[in-house]
């Protein structure tokens, strides 16, 4: 499984780079606050809305400490898609949220 620590990815997005991020939180922990650009797919949905990512992007799994977020990268990475898991999650975020 890809990795990538939260400073990488600040790294990146203060880059510009764009990227696709998804936080699989539930929605009431994303209401408390997500990196922007973040997209919500609750980790017990993701499988239903796979359909909706694109196998030809990357993805950036986000969540509470990257355990679900590993879970969400798995699940994903079997069924072709290219995902990399955020160590640490929002705990160890210290960048923007929105």
């Amino acid at each position: 499984m890809k990795s990538m620590t939260t400073k990488e990815l600040e790294a990146k997005l203060a880059a510009g780079e764009a990227l696709n991020l998804i936080d699989v939180r539930e929605t009431d922990e994303v209401a408390a606050g997500k990196i922007p650009g973040a997209v919500n797919i609750p980790l017990g949905l993701v499988e239903f809305r796979m359909h909706e990512l694109d196998k030809n992007k990357e993805y950036i799994m986000i969540c509470r400490s990257g355990g679900r977020s590993g879970r969400a990268t798995e699940l994903l990475e079997s069924h072709g898609y290219k995902v990399i898991n955020m160590t640490g999650g929002m705990l160890a975020w210290e960048g923007a949220v929105e």
